[in-house]
């Protein structure tokens, strides 16, 4: 029994799903930004949003942060910071064609998927991207090995796949998808070709899967659930995809807790609450004042896994914060 079943069916509630918020990667690339502001002093140039959340991205500009769309916006010898969601190879010449001082953000599991594409693509593999076109993290994968990889944007996408050889063929994914989604996409994919080669280990990273996972529980539950992220947030989106899919009555994405309308808590008794992995908690917390103030006081964390990785920041920004700490020293 879960916590959720385990609580009275009683006033009003919210259903507080863990894990949420931040994941490993995000945790790392904010970071970079704020001791690279620390570090070197503002102005610091960041391409594209450092991770898809409107509030951090305000909070970092606020401290200094410019971000900028490419490489070409970055005054030459200054200081960039890749996002979170990696690039391609070319960005990376781009920035050294203009004596940028490049510091790579980008999630290690998203950098385990761009090792993957290359070393297919090596063996000369037909490779099957399974994501959405346009996101920044596909675009960089693409990067890695653009004559190799096909986009496949959902399950209809996987009837019209073409392929070199039948026999040398693997799928690999971006790693934001519902879970659910990408493994039908799979399913019809494996029908036209049987020997489809799945990727190593899986794509999809735990806290995608994880947040996924605990919303599938309380959803069937919930009148309604409220997931705090931002629309270009890929795994936030999902998330509200997941709790319609598992059951939950209605579904609303917010950046805000002023967002929240009162008109989806008519009628509700029971309302689930998680947040995107790009997502600070303090947000999380102000949407539950707000609930609190329309009654529902009565919270219960139902928790499905324990989330304890970390990474380390880029080597680049380490190497300088470990000199300056030196020069510091010896002064």
């Amino acid at each position: 029994m879960t916590e959720a079943q385990a609580t009275p069916q009683t006033g009003k509630r919210v259903l507080l799903a863990k894990p949420r918020g931040y994941c490993a990667g995000v945790d790392r690339a904010v970071q970079t930004v704020e001791e690279a502001l620390k570090l070197y002093g503002a102005p610091i140039y960041v391409r594209k949003q450092i991770v898809h959340n409107k509030h951090v991205v305000s909070t970092l500009e606020q401290q200094g942060a410019i971000f900028v769309e490419e490489n070409e916006e970055v005054p030459e010898g200054a200081t960039v910071i890749f996002s979170a969601h990696g690039v391609a190879p070319e960005v990376h010449d781009q920035a050294k064609a203009r004596s940028l001082k490049a510091i790579d953000a980008t999630c290690p599991l998203v950098t385990k998927v761009h090792q993957e594409a290359k070393r297919f693509a090596a063996e000369d593999y037909d490779i099957l991207l399974i994501g959405h076109e346009g996101h920044e993290e596909v675009i960089g994968t693409s990067g890695e090995a653009p004559d190799h990889i096909q986009l496949i944007d959902g399950p209809a996408d996987a009837d019209k796949v073409t392929v070199r050889d039948p026999n040398k063929v693997v799928w690999l994914s971006q790693t934001t998808l519902s879970v659910d989604e990408t493994l039908e996409t799979v399913a019809r994919l494996k029908k036209r070709l049987p020997m489809l080669q799945s990727p190593p280990s899986d794509d999809i990273c735990y806290a995608t899967s994880n947040r996924q996972h605990v919303v599938k529980e309380i959803a069937p539950e919930c009148d309604v659930v409220i997931v705090v992220g931002s629309r270009n947030s890929s795994n936030s989106v999902r998330l509200v995809e997941v709790a319609l899919d598992a059951g939950a009555r209605a579904g609303h994405l917010v950046d805000y807790a002023s967002e929240i309308a009162d008109e989806w808590l008519a009628g509700a008794t029971t309302v689930g609450l998680t947040s995107g992995a790009s997502v600070p908690d303090d947000l999380v917390m102000q949407v539950l004042d707000h609930l609190a103030a329309r009654g529902f006081t009565d919270v219960t964390e139902v928790t499905t896994a324990e989330e304890r990785l970390t990474f380390s920041l880029p080597q680049e920004l380490k190497r300088d914060m470990k000199a300056a700490a030196t020069a510091r020293s010896a002064s």
